[in-house]
């Protein structure tokens, strides 16, 4: 009996004898910017099939990873739903068709795989007599097992219009006891779950028009996809693709960290083959780059992993487990996919760090919506409203995915129109929030110039200095001009670089260059006149030049975050890529995606590799090449950029290349020095580094010196033992404190020993109620702590004037039934102007108003007359 690992190789090998070209799986994270995640073997080679682009090898075959959320609820319930999966599959651009697709197909599965012939069956388009002729012919297939079916089964297209072409389908027939009779063919109801299909062939032959018809097409292709888990649960004699040898180990592990066993029961095989599937998707989506987050790739990833953590905690498991679980996919997995092995400690960190974020929330969340769920059952009803569950998502972090699940367990609809009703009220309500202005007639000038002359030509990379001929002039305010040129050598804002500086100059005009902004790529000139206003004339041409020193300033910083961009990858991994950036004249700033801070020494590392490459003194070039040329050579390029058919690439030795149209030095020694000056997150799962580069680094560096020497004074040492010095005094500090804690006590119990002669009894409860001014909370405790302790049974109520209102009340466990301190502290805050709250033991709280602390503890006073 095969593997699941021998099938995936067998297969490739198949082909390769066939004179295919085997390419390895590509990212989760497609090209195509249509797609959110790969969804199919075909992916890759999507611009082949419609003609975009050239193939460039005629046969391929693959095996491909690939994540569908479609059905996200059947997981687990079914045999065969997956949210990963991998993709068998043969293409042909241009070159066999029809007959050796079918031909192969078929030598594979009966000589390779060994697959018995009479349980195969196999459906072909309605129409498509070649397909069936062939079956027959070349492959002694019965007429009596091949069924013909419509579009809906057995045709593929792109879109409305485009390639497509019919498909002819594998399946497997597990027999009557899986629905049916012996006398059931393909197709008939009720055999869902008993015709498996393992192999779709798609022959693109035609070219579907814009009134519907169809043109053949002038280059027929072949494209195929067969399901892994499902070839292998067919080859090992299994109905369910979760107890083959891909999966089943999985389970077990799922098993063995829930403390339950496989077969169990119905609802617990549910949970742990939910764990397994997501363990997997969750596993390979994080080695491909993706980072949990509230929208796009990440809020996949997210749901598919809050939905396993919650399925681990319907079968007991408290603890993060998760992450333990991308040990056993690797195990599994990596012998084809090696990379899983090395990024181990990567994506572990991540699914550790997105568990712990949930766990906090999940339990509270599942109790609002159990008892959400329980108050819409007492009041006979069965729907959970709009506003319910949205209050649960908006206020809670509950995802709405799993309160729709739970409440579908308990037989409970939620009224999903109500709740995306909700977020609409929200989103509108967040865009009136905003306003955005505009300068007015912006848009019609830009379109006006770019009808009449064009685009800017930008000679900057070259020159920094040329000839323009003026094209527009707008007056702004305070002395300053917006001006197009036909030509310019100024670098406009762009891509997180600050525009160029300088002059522009006639005969007698100056002016001074303060900002360039583009747009339609039009270049437009915010200057400063400092003299020689009339020589501003549409038509006239004038002297451009750029400020040298500032441009070179500019692109040291430039030329250095990419350098920082790809130390970033070596220190943290490949997962890294940039998520914005700032470079200007003295700072750069360079967002990244990451999934915590950095530890100094990963910092110290980071800074250290961009300094050792500076010191080399690489040179940097720059080279226009087509987007294929680039990809073939490696170029980084930024997710969610736009780039054109020509693209220039930046390329540090055999370090870094990267596509980018900014400015760039000519050799990395120029940078001189590069310092981090600080890191910090600022939004979830982006981290910013800002740092300096040449002259400011070095003033950076002299300031901390200087610093350092005020610190060795101020500690009385020098400066080289200033390490060892403040290692003495924060021994010295931790002493002082045990001793300050000590005395704080000591303190607090001989107050609390001078207060019992103003102990009180109500009702026969000894009451101790207390004002005092300028003392801290943590010394009222300290007083609640003793007094409590000598008094017995009691209620101690303490209040401090500090400006502000602090309180302390504490109650003995045997008085809480009658009065509780958490709703003692309340009331009394309320007085004060404030809030808080606390145990039934002990509570704390505080107020805005220090004056009304009196009146807060005699209210207080009262309520224990009534009370007790």
């Amino acid at each position: 009996m095969l593997t699941g690992n021998e099938i995936r190789s067998k297969f490739i090998k198949f082909f390769e004898e066939k004179n295919h070209k085997h390419f390895e799986s590509a990212s989760l994270i497609p090209d195509d910017p249509t797609l959110l995640l790969t969804v199919a073997g075909m992916v890759p080679f999507k611009p082949y099939f419609l003609g975009q682009k050239e193939a460039p090898t005629p046969r391929v075959t693959t095996y491909q990873k690939c994540i569908r959320t479609n059905d996200l609820e059947n997981v687990g319930r079914t045999a065969r739903h997956h949210t990963f999966f991998e993709m068998l599959g043969n293409f042909s651009f241009g070159d066999y068709f029809r007959e050796e697709a079918i031909i192969w197909s078929w030598e594979f599965i009966t000589e390779v795989l060994k697959l018995e012939k009479d349980k195969l069956w196999v459906s072909v388009f309605t129409t498509d007599d070649e397909a069936e002729r062939i079956w027959i012919e070349k492959c002694n297939f019965p007429k009596e097992r091949i069924v013909r079916m419509g579009e809906s089964e057995n045709w593929w297209a792109a879109g409305p219009t485009g390639s497509c072409g019919p498909c002819s389908e594998i399946h497997v027939d597990l027999g009557p006891a899986y629905g049916g009779d012996e006398n059931s063919k393909l197709g008939d109801e009720g055999t869902d779950n008993r015709f498996i299909e393992i192999w779709n062939l798609v022959f693109t032959e035609w070219n579907r028009m814009e009134d519907g018809s169809l043109q053949p097409l002038p280059k027929k292709n072949i494209d195929t996809g067969a399901g892994l888990e499902r070839v292998a649960a067919m080859v090992q004699g299994k109905s369910n693709n979760f107890e083959t040898d891909l999966l089943f180990p999985i389970v077990e592990e799922a098993g063995r960290l829930t403390n339950t066993t496989y077969g169990e029961s119905p609802e617990k095989d549910f949970s742990l083959k939910v764990i397994t599937d997501h363990s997997r998707a969750v596993t390979f989506l994080v080695n491909d780059g993706v980072i949990p987050s509230n929208e796009g790739r990440g809020y996949v990833l997210r749901r598919i992993l809050r939905r396993a953590v919650r399925h681990g905690r319907l079968l007991g498991r408290t603890e993060l487990f998760m992450f333990e679980m991308v040990d056993k996919v690797v195990d599994i997995m990596e012998g084809a996919y090696p990379e899983l092995r090395k990024n181990i400690e990567h994506i572990k960190k991540v699914v550790k760090i997105e568990e712990e974020k949930f766990s906090n929330t999940l339990d509270q969340g599942i109790q609002l919506v159990t008892n959400e769920i329980k108050a819409v059952k007492e009041r006979g009803e069965n729907k959970l409203s709009g506003e319910v569950t949205f209050k649960l998502y908006d206020t809670y972090g509950f995802p709405y995915e799993l309160t729709e699940e739970i409440c579908e367990e308990n037989g409970i609809e939620v009224l999903k129109e109500e709740f995306v009703e909700k977020m609409e009220e929200q989103r509108e309500k967040a865009r009136s929030a905003r306003s955005v202005v505009m300068e007015k007639g912006q848009d019609s000038v830009i379109e006006e110039l770019y009808d009449k002359y064009g685009t800017t030509e930008f000679v900057g990379y070259t020159e920094l200095m040329t000839n323009g001929k003026l094209l527009s002039v707008r007056e702004l305010e305070n002395n300053r001009y917006a001006l197009i040129f036909d030509r310019t050598s100024f670098y406009a804002e762009s891509g997180g670089q600050e525009a160029d500086h300088g002059i522009i100059e006639g005969e007698k005009l100056v002016a001074r260059v303060l900002d360039v902004q583009k747009q339609k790529e039009i270049y437009t000139h915010v200057v400063e006149i400092e003299s020689g206003l009339e020589e501003l004339v549409e038509g006239a041409t004038l002297s451009l030049t750029v400020d040298p020193v500032r441009r070179e300033e500019i692109g040291k910083n430039h030329t250095a975050t990419h350098l920082l961009h790809q130390a970033l990858k070596d220190v943290l991994g490949s997962h890294v890529q940039q998520a914005g950036s700032a470079c200007g004249a003295d700072r750069l700033r360079f967002d990244f995606n990451h999934y915590e801070a950095l530890t100094a020494e990963e910092l110290e590392r980071v800074e250290k590799i961009v300094n050792e490459r500076i010191f080399m003194g690489t040179s940097v070039n720059s080279e226009l090449m087509s987007m294929d040329q680039a990809k073939a050579k490696g170029a980084t390029a930024l997710f969610g950029d736009k780039y054109g058919s020509e693209v220039r690439v930046i390329s540090i030795g055999d370090y870094s290349m990267e596509l980018c149209g900014g400015t760039h030095i000519n050799n990395i020694g120029k940078i001189g020095l590069f310092k981090i000056v600080s890191e910090a997150g600022v939004a979830a799962g982006v981290r910013r580094i800002e740092a300096q580069t040449s002259y400011k680094a070095y003033l950076a560096v002299v300031e901390m010196e200087k610093t350092m020497k005020r610190v060795a004074k101020n500690l009385k040492t020098d400066l080289n033992k200033i390490e060892e010095r403040s290692e003495k005094v924060v021994e010295e500090v931790r002493d002082l404190s045990k001793e300050t804690e000590a005395l704080k006590a000591k303190v607090a119990s001989f107050e609390a020993n001078s207060l019992f002669d103003e102990v009180q009894e109500i009702n026969g409860v000894k009451v101790l109620v207390k004002a005092f001014k300028d003392k801290e909370a943590d010394s009222l405790r300290e007083i609640v702590d003793k007094a409590k302790d000598k008094l017995g049974s009691c209620v101690i109520a303490l209040g401090s004037d500090n400006d502000k209102a602090v309180f302390a009340v504490g109650v003995t466990k045997d008085l809480i039934s009658k009065v509780k301190a958490g709703d003692l502290v309340r009331e009394a805050a309320k007085i004060a102007e404030g809030n808080g709250g606390g145990r039934p033991d002990f509570a704390q709280a505080g107020g805005k108003n220090g004056a009304k602390v009196e009146e807060a503890l005699a209210t207080l006073k009262e309520i224990l007359v009534n009370t007790l």
